[in-house]
C-alpha cells in the first residue's frame, strides 16, 4: 500500500517542522496599527480605519515535474495564482494584489512566454491583478526548470472578517467542485501513476475512464473560486470556508480552535475519474486518499442550514457535502457505503 510518506511527504514529520517556524509569531508586536486577527486558516494584520489586510504565499509545487513532462507550462501560472487568491477568501478578504517569484534554470523566451500566458489568466480568472516580481536565474540550485511561487494581499473590514467561531451542530457544509488534482498531492499521484517514478502509465497514455492524455489531465489547472465566493459573501452569512488543499479533509481540523466541541462529516464524494486511478493503480488506503486529496471538492463553504437553499441557488454548481456535528473533535467521510475516521 503507496502512502504519502512513501512518496516523500511525511505529515508527521512536516507537522513536527512547521511548529519551528510558529516562534516566529513573536514579531507580531511589530504591528504598528494594533494586534491581529487569528482565524482558522488566515491570520490578519490591521491597517486602521477598521479595515485588515492577510497575506498568503505558496506556489505549484512538483506540478512543474508534470509540465516539464507534457512540455506543458502556460497552465502553471493559473496554479500559482489560484493557490494564494482561493486562500485570501478564506477569512472574507477580496484579493487586492499578487506577486510572483520565478527561480529560473533558463531564461527562456518561449518557456516566459507560456507562464506569463498562465499568469494572466490567473489574474483574470481572480480579479486579482498582478502587480510586479522577481526572477532569479539561478541554474546551480534547480532540478526542475523553474520553481513559481505567489504572494497575495487581500483586504477586508472587520465586522466581515469570517472567523469559524459561530458554527454549530447542524450547519450545513458545501462543496464546489474542484477540476481535479489541482496542486495538491502531486507526490504521491505521480508515484502511483507514472513509470518514470514508480507507476504503470506513460504521460501520454488514456486509461479507461480518462477523456484525456494522464499528463494532460493531472495538469488540469486548479479552480479559482475568488468571484464566486465574493458575489455569494454580499448575501449569505458564510460561517466558515476551506480551501481544500494539502492534508485535503484532515485540514478542517483547524476549525475546531475556532469552534470547539463541534466535528464533521462529509457523506457526498464522487470524485473525478482520476483519483479512483490513483486508489487502484497505486494501491492507496481510502482513508489516505481523502488526507492527500480533494476528491473532487476544491472549496468548502459552511452555512446555517436557514441559509442553504439561498446560497445554493446563488453558488449554481454548489452541492450539500456534508455537516458540522457534536461529535467534538472528529471528522469522518463516507466511502463506498462505510464511515471512515480522517481525525
Amino acid at each position: 500500500m503507496t502512502t504519502y510518506a512513501d512518496a516523500g511527504v511525511d505529515r508527521e514529520e512536516r507537522k513536527t517542522a512547521k511548529r519551528i517556524l510558529e516562534g516566529l509569531q513573536e514579531t507580531w508586536i511589530l504591528s504598528k496599527h494594533g494586534p491581529m486577527i487569528i482565524t482558522p486558516y488566515n491570520t490578519l494584520y490591521p491597517i486602521g480605519n477598521g479595515m485588515f489586510h492577510t497575506k498568503c504565499c505558496d506556489g505549484v509545487g512538483t506540478k512543474v515535474m508534470l509540465a516539464q513532462m507534457a512540455g506543458k507550462h502556460d497552465t502553471i501560472g493559473i496554479d500559482a495564482i489560484a493557490m494564494v487568491t482561493n486562500d485570501a477568501i478564506r477569512c472574507g478578504a477580496t484579493p487586492l494584489a499578487v506577486t510572483d517569484v520565478i527561480d529560473i534554470k533558463k531564461s527562456e523566451p518561449e518557456l516566459l512566454g507560456q507562464l506569463r500566458t498562465g499568469l494572466r489568466k490567473g489574474a483574470e480568472l481572480s480579479g486579482c491583478p498582478l502587480v510586479g516580481g522577481e526572477m532569479a536565474n539561478v541554474p546551480d540550485l534547480m532540478a526542475v526548470p523553474y520553481h513559481i511561487n505567489c504572494d497575495c494581499v487581500g483586504e477586508v473590514n472587520e465586522q466581515d472578517i469570517i472567523t469559524g467561531k459561530n458554527l454549530a451542530a447542524g450547519d450545513t457544509i458545501i462543496g464546489l467542485p474542484s477540476s481535479g488534482l489541482h496542486s495538491n498531492g502531486l507526490s504521491l499521484a505521480r508515484r502511483a501513476l507514472f513509470k518514470k517514478w514508480g507507476g504503470t502509465f506513460g504521460p501520454w497514455d488514456k486509461p479507461d475512464g480518462l477523456d484525456k492524455e494522464l499528463v494532460i489531465e493531472a495538469l488540469e489547472p486548479t479552480r479559482i473560486y475568488v468571484q464566486q465566493f465574493l458575489e455569494l459573501a454580499k448575501k449569505v452569512n458564510i460561517k466558515a470556508a476551506v480551501h481544500v488543499t494539502g492534508d485535503a479533509y484532515g485540514k478542517f481540523d483547524k476549525l475546531f480552535r475556532a469552534a470547539p466541541g463541534i466535528g464533521l462529516e462529509f457523506d457526498n464524494f464522487n470524485p473525478q475519474p482520476i483519483f479512483h486511478l490513483i486508489q487502484k493503480n497505486g494501491k492507496v488506503q481510502p482513508e489516505e486518499m481523502f488526507k492527500t486529496f480533494n476528491m473532487g471538492w476544491g472549496f468548502a463553504i459552511m452555512v446555517s442550514s436557514e441559509d442553504k437553499d439561498i446560497a445554493l441557488q446563488l453558488l449554481g454548481d454548489g452541492e450539500v457535502i456534508g455537516k458540522v456535528t457534536a461529535e467534538t473533535g472528529r471528522i469522518k467521510v463516507k466511502e463506498g457505503g462505510a464511515w471512515l475516521s480522517i481525525r
